[in-house]
């Protein structure tokens, strides 16, 4: 990522220019190689947690909470911003002996 030497904007590729999002302004890419930056091109999906209702839930967290279905106090959770960014996030469980889903607001 380039950052405009002028106003501090993130950058585009343009060619071989990098070209500024909010000024205009235009300056050369950095000499960085392309091994220097992240991409998602290589990524696999080996840490992908599934949410589906019949996904393997292996390898998902656990927390300590009682099922209203059968009182099973093991469930797996994801945690997900559901709201702006400034309230807290919304706690997605699974129960780990019934399947019983449900949510819960911080």
């Amino acid at each position: 990522m380039q950052f405009c030497d002028e106003c501090g904007s993130m950058m585009h590729a343009d060619g071989d220019v990098m070209v500024c999002s909010n000024c205009g302004h235009e300056q050369d890419r950095d000499a960085a190689s392309e091994a220097d930056y992240v991409t998602t091109d290589a990524q696999d999906e080996g840490d992908v947690i599934e949410t589906t209702e019949n996904a393997d839930d292996e390898g998902k967290p656990t927390a300590e909470v009682i099922c209203e279905e059968c009182g099973n106090d093991e469930a797996w959770y994801t945690i997900k911003q559901t709201g702006a960014a400034d309230e807290p996030p919304t706690r997605f469980f699974k129960c780990t002996e019934c399947g019983h889903r449900w949510r819960e607001y911080n």
